[in-house]
């Protein structure tokens, strides 16, 4: 089993940055590649940001590109998505979700922090 939950969500203007963490349960954190994913009502959850289990690799959506930046600390059982220059148009709900398996499904997601971002 593995346990996700994010914090770092809020309120900010447009031009702003955020950080968001996701504190994983679990000894083996450190196989498990990661990702965050976003979502907003009535739309399917978009995958934002992805990381290897190393760290050494790491997929952005073209619309974060250059902005976001996904990282991970295997030492806290921690991923990070420091999010600049945030756009109205990145409000949602973020999720993180672990793949530990060898597909490319993700089997274990967080709860959810929401990130509002006011014109």
């Amino acid at each position: 089993q593995v346990q996700l939950v994010e914090s770092g969500g809020g309120l900010v203007q447009a031009g702003g940055s955020l950080r968001l963490s996701c504190a994983a349960s679990g000894r083996t954190f450190s196989r498990y590649a990661m990702g965050w994913f976003r979502q907003t009502p009535g739309k399917e959850r978009d995958l934002v940001a992805a990381i290897s289990w190393s760290g050494g690799s790491t997929y952005y959506a073209d619309s974060v590109k250059g902005r976001f930046t996904i990282s991970r600390d295997n030492a806290k059982n921690t991923v990070y998505l420091q999010m600049n220059s945030l756009k109205p148009e990145d409000t949602a709900v973020y999720y993180c979700a672990a793949r530990t398996g060898p597909s490319l499904v993700y089997d274990y997601w967080g709860q959810g922090t929401q990130v509002t971002v006011s014109s």
